[in-house]
């Protein structure tokens, strides 16, 4: 029972810490915990779906807001189209991504994929930052020119002429084959939106805050949501295939738990009934002098509770401190990812270390599970000694 509940405060802080991990890396890589944009934005990726100046303002003034603030770690406003990027080797589709640079580099992650060059600055003009798969397939290295074309606020097709400043590697190849990030000022300039953005993206302090962050910004943003100007989104419905993974691999996890739970169980029941089949003279006597068949049950039952109790809670102190002790700064699994260059999970990229979250309402649970089979493991046993027979009890020779 020590064993199991030990194991078992392991497994769960691993598997959360990983989870959390992978959900911060896809949020970082896409659209945050939480994005503000409009309805048909994430459909068609056009210029016509951005969002207006009086929904931007409106969600920096509920993201500044004392019941949003400290749940948030950064935001990045971003306008992002489907476009076309073209050189003298060809042309490719592309996703092109207007961003404020310094608000940028500390939202996502691609700024740190720089493999030649730089990313970009706020001053910059007419800089890209390229996948590295679609610099090569375009023939492109430092200093190059090529061309993005895309449709304007206008509506018409127009074109812009761009220097690669860097060229990065994100490990997803959705991303490195297609995306092209450029200023805001240089998307405004080129595509006629001004200032104006397609979406606001938010990384929050955890995935847990998701929920409560996206109903205040939902409440704060009423009348542009009713509208249909403006829709706030949370990261499981922004990336599906994320959020199917993670449930897919959590269900994994719950079955291998499970027979860890059904091993303890039959763990407790073989004790308490072993300690019921023994004390048999002992129940007779007790019930001779008075105890009722439901008294002797419940006196088993508790038994059985308190050795689930003081069995799980020390075993749960135990994992709790030899996960700290041993794996605090985090579990490296690189050496079973040996010959792997890049590994990625439903877009995104798997950390091979892991650091386990000891998140207090995992903690609850796993003590109310312990607790919970206890009193199940011990309804048999409570039952075969509230069904003693006193007179066989009586002659019963231990």
């Amino acid at each position: 029972m020590i064993v199991g509940g030990a194991f078992l405060v392991w497994s769960m802080t691993i598997d959360d810490g990983s989870h959390e991990q992978w959900v911060d890396s896809g949020v970082r890589m896409g659209s945050g915990h939480v994005t503000v944009e409009r309805p048909e934005y994430r459909l068609r990726r056009q210029i016509d779906n951005r969002l207006t100046t009086d929904v931007s303002r409106a969600v920096e003034q509920a993201l500044a807001s004392p019941e949003v603030a400290p749940h948030v770690v950064t935001m990045s406003a971003k306008l992002g189209i489907n476009g076309l990027a073209s050189s003298a080797a060809g042309a490719r589709p592309a996703q092109i991504v207007g961003v404020d640079p310094v608000a940028e580099a500390g939202f996502g992650m691609i700024d740190d994929g720089v493999i030649e060059g730089r990313y970009l600055e706020p001053d910059d003009r007419l800089a890209a930052y390229v996948g590295a798969d679609l610099a090569r397939s375009l023939g492109l290295g430092i200093g190059s020119r090529f061309v993005v074309q895309a449709q304007g606020a206008d509506g018409e097709i127009t074109g812009q002429l761009l220097r690669v400043v860097g060229i990065f590697r994100s490990r997803v190849s959705a991303i490195d084959q297609a995306t092209i990030h450029i200023t805001l000022a240089t998307a405004g300039e080129w595509l006629g939106s001004g200032s104006d953005v397609t979406n606001v993206a938010i990384v929050l302090q955890s995935s847990g805050r998701t929920r409560r962050v996206s109903d205040r910004l939902a409440l704060a943003l009423a009348e542009p949501v009713e509208r249909g100007e403006a829709r706030v989104v949370g990261w499981r419905e922004a990336n599906p295939v994320l959020a199917a993974g993670i449930a897919i691999d959590e269900f994994g996890n719950y079955v291998i738990q499970g027979f860890l739970f059904v091993i303890i169980a039959f763990g407790i029941v073989n004790t308490v009934l072993m300690s019921v089949m023994h004390r048999q003279r002992e129940f007779g006597v007790l019930q001779a002098q008075g105890l009722t068949p439901g008294q002797t049950g419940t006196v088993v039952l508790i038994e059985g509770l308190t050795l689930s109790a003081v069995s799980g809670l020390v075993g749960v102190g135990l994992g709790l401190l030899g996960t700290w002790y041993f794996f605090g700064d985090g579990l490296d699994t690189s050496v079973f990812m040996q010959g792997i260059d890049e590994l990625t999970f439903s877009g995104a990229v798997v950390d091979p270390v892991i650091v386990p979250i000891f998140g207090a309402r995992r903690i609850v649970q796993i003590v109310a599970f312990i607790l919970g089979i206890g009193i199940f493991a011990s309804v048999y046993p409570a039952l075969r000694a509230a069904r003693v027979d006193v007179t066989e009890a009586m002659k019963f020779d231990r």
